[in-house]
């Protein structure tokens, strides 16, 4: 009898077990907490790509997926639509009165971002997946070397295993461009031209030149396990796959797109898509987080551009600069030779050396700022040189997760010309500290959340905090020259002018030229870096506008906590309530820190 009951509890036991298996892998997850990590997962171990940029289980015995590629093809997005509808619909049936505090904002945000990814499904095909800043031609090989771990034999192979599936990848990506093709989405003529000349210049490349064989060869170098007669067999297996696989994969996407080139228009905005407006209006409301119409946006950046020149104008009249444009001004200063680097190896090293030492500087000062302090650093590296001439003028890559790899800003340095000292301090900021270094590494290092809340991404958040780092430097004191101070406002200046030809392009259907004409005639900028920027603004609709409706959220809010705290506020708490919850939409960025005032205000 006693075996009995015993057998009875066990089996009891094995199919409770298996109930709660099924709930947490296939349908409703009893515990939200698990219902989270599900999805993350899930889409984790679709993507060996974002596995490996997360650098989590890469050369260890859980790493499955160093050997390929991500699928890019239209099935594979057909396929992670459904899914985001059922996540969705999943989410929102757990009841938000049955989650604690720390779940609800976990909701919030992850609702946020899938009903957006639901109402970007009537765009699906409305983007330009090839073009001259980003795309499989220039991503790849960026990957490769930055992304992908060379530690030993394996990893070597796992190498050349994916340098072996270029072909896939590319196949499925000139499948998708064909789709879009049908659909009468083609990208502007000058788009297509200087992705041509891109991929040109990779394949005409000497073998031993090429990123993915020099990168290749540093990283195996530094493996001293390996014998020289192994490294040289490994050598010549990516000579052979670059010859055999890579370089034919990329005559087959020139050849469709010398082709495509035909049909190109000169047109550049959105508006001239199938329901290209209301693709422009989703773009807008994804990339800002708010319900601003495109006529509002433009409008806000007119008053900002209206009020920045304003204030340079008098720091340059202070400085004995007076009777021209403020744009007029700050060409001129770009020229001085007070400001710019030798055009040489050393100028660029000095460059690079410059840039770190700005950042160690304001690294070890914030002490009054941020109670927070991100654990990994960050280093400063060019931008690799094959991809400079289309790559914007900075950007910044994170630190892997498991710390093996550090945050990196990329400073381009194509041009030193482009490079004036007055600038630099305001971009290092921006990239690296207080910026999105400071907040990107946070953010990874938030304990007791969700893992996707570590990660996930909203530009009007990221970017917004990181043009408000740039303000905070200057209110506390790291812009002591003037000159430095007007390169600061330039570069807000910049992003204000960015709502303006933004909207200016894809609303009230603005050409290529007017865009540069409006950015050259009221920033002063160098016009390669104009032209880089409104060319980016023609291929990522909306994006360029999160920055300033970011920024002017994040102020809002602290002025908001100001006048309500009035004696109480400090500006550490205020920005752990920013930082350390990591990156949301702006509305409920708003409903975090009126859920911190109304805690303060009544205790």
């Amino acid at each position: 009898m006693k075996k009995k009951y015993i057998l009875g509890f066990i089996g009891l036991v094995l199919l409770v077990g298996g109930w709660w298996t099924y709930k947490l892998v296939w349908g409703k997850p009893l515990n939200i907490n698990h219902y989270y990590e599900r999805v993350f997962i899930e889409y984790l171990l679709d993507d060996p790509e974002l596995l490996s940029q997360l650098g989590l289980v890469d050369n260890t015995w859980l790493d499955f997926h160093s050997d390929d590629l991500t699928d890019s093809s239209p099935s594979r997005a057909q396929k992670l639509a459904k899914k985001v509808r059922r996540d969705l619909e999943l989410l929102r049936s757990y009841a938000g009165n049955k989650q604690t505090e720390s779940q609800r904002l976990s909701s919030d945000i992850l609702e946020w971002f899938l009903d957006d990814a639901v109402r970007g499904e009537l765009f699906m095909y409305h983007n330009y997946p090839v073009n001259q800043l980003f795309g499989v031609q220039s991503s790849l090989p960026s990957f490769m070397d930055a992304v992908h771990q060379v530690k030993d034999e394996k990893s070597a192979e796992n190498y050349i295993s994916r340098l072996s599936k270029f072909g896939i990848k590319f196949n499925q990506v000139i499948e998708g461009l064909k789709l879009r093709e049908d659909k009468d989405i083609i990208p502007p003529k000058f788009v297509i031209e200087k992705v041509l000349t891109e991929m040109r210049n990779f394949t005409s490349q000497p073998l031993e030149e090429n990123i993915l064989f020099v990168s290749f060869k540093k990283k195996l170098e530094k493996v001293d396990k390996l014998e020289k007669a192994k490294k040289d067999e490994i050598y010549a297996d990516v000579r052979k796959q670059i010859e055999d696989t890579v370089h034919p994969v990329y005559q087959k996407l020139i050849a469709y797109l010398e082709v495509l080139e035909a049909k190109a228009t000169t047109d550049d905005g959105v508006w001239k898509l199938p329901n290209g407006e209301a693709y422009y209006a989703y773009q807008l409301r994804s990339n800002t987080t708010s319900d601003y119409t495109p006529e509002e946006v433009h409008q806000i950046g007119l008053k900002e551009v209206a009020r920045i020149q304003a204030e340079m104008k008098e720091i340059l009249e202070g400085l004995g600069h007076k009777g021209k444009t403020v744009a007029a001004h700050m060409r001129k200063l770009a020229q001085d030779k007070r400001f710019l680097f030798a055009d040489s190896d050393a100028g660029r090293e000095q460059i690079l050396k410059t840039y770190q030492e700005i950042i160690d500087e304001i690294d070890q000062g914030l002490g009054d700022v941020f109670n927070v302090r991100p654990k990994m650093g960050v280093e400063v590296k060019r931008v690799p040189e094959f991809k400079e001439k289309t790559s914007p003028g900075a950007y910044y890559n994170p630190p892997a997760m498991d710390g093996s790899r550090p945050g990196v800003f990329y400073a381009n340095l194509r041009d030193v010309k482009e490079i004036a000292r007055f600038g630099m301090r305001t971009l290092a900021y921006h990239e690296a500290v207080p910026g999105h270094h400071f907040q990107l590494a946070i953010q990874q290092e938030i304990e007791d959340v969700p893992t996707f809340r570590k990660v996930i991404p909203f530009t009007a958040y990221v970017e917004g905090w990181a043009l408000y780092a740039e303000r905070l430097a200057f209110e506390y004191g790291y812009h002591k020259d003037p000159h430095s101070n007007v390169g600061r406002l330039q570069a807000e200046l910049f992003r204000a002018v960015r709502l303006v030809v933004d909207t200016g392009i894809h609303y009230k259907k603005w050409t290529r030229e007017q865009a540069i004409e409006y950015m050259l005639a009221n920033t002063g900028l160098p016009e390669g870096d104009v032209v880089a920027e409104i060319e980016r603004y023609i291929v990522i609709p909306g994006q360029a506008c999160a920055y300033k409706i970011g920024m002017l959220k994040i102020l809002e809010l602290r002025e908001k906590a100001k006048q309500q705290l009035g004696a109480q506020f400090d500006i550490r708490e205020f920005h752990d309530v920013v930082l350390k919850n990591g990156a949301m939409p702006l509305s409920v960025l708003e409903q975090v820190v009126d859920t911190y005032l109304k805690s303060k205000t009544s205790s």
